[in-house]
């Protein structure tokens, strides 16, 4: 049986923690930043987890992770 490849772009986008769960960084944190309070850009730095409904999703993904 051959290799599974793994999603590049999932790779690039997702990590695994050691608990099997994935880490992803937040989103809007790209341009218009103006209008965005500190506290709101500042909560966009810090990763957070993938929800239970996409966990299937991403670890067919990410074979190997």
């Amino acid at each position: 049986m051959p290799k599974m490849k793994t999603r590049r772009a999932a790779a690039k986008r997702f990590t695994a923690t050691g608990t099997g769960e994935f880490k992803r960084n937040k989103a809007y944190k790209r341009h218009i930043l103006e209008k965005k309070s500190q506290k709101r850009k500042r909560n966009m730095r810090k990763a957070a987890l993938i929800t239970a409904a996409d966990h299937k999703r991403v670890s067919r993904m990410l074979p190997y992770a």
